[in-house]
């Protein structure tokens, strides 16, 4: 079972963070451990995440300007970080899923049996 809370470096107790949906905060934003969520529940439990998989991305996002934190508290009065994708990130997303539909199309065609 994965944690939804850590220490950051001042000792304070906050949620891990996560990326933008409406409705999950009033001032936008997703807490990491939803995205987790999320991931889990679309995969049917095939896809798991860990704790420590979502931060680095959500870094790298933010010093490349594709994702903006903001401090908040969660519903359970937790401190915590919430992130929202910025408009800069969707020429880099959808190039990514143009890639990732590159290989799927490829893989697909290497393991479908050709007639013979």
């Amino acid at each position: 079972m994965h944690s939804e809370a850590s220490k950051d470096q001042q000792g304070t107790e906050r949620s891990l963070g996560g990326l933008d949906c409406p409705g999950d905060s009033p001032k936008g934003g997703k807490l990491r451990y939803a995205i987790v969520q999320q991931v889990r529940e679309l995969s049917d439990g095939e896809v798991e995440w860990t704790d420590g998989m979502l931060y680095p991305i959500l870094h790298r996002m933010e010093s490349e300007g594709w994702v903006v934190s903001r401090w908040g508290l969660s519903e359970t009065g937790r401190k915590c970080k919430y992130y929202r994708l910025e408009p800069a990130a969707l020429p880099v997303i959808q190039n990514e899923r143009k890639q990732w539909e590159t290989v799927h199309l490829i893989l697909n065609s290497l393991w479908t049996p050709q007639p013979t």
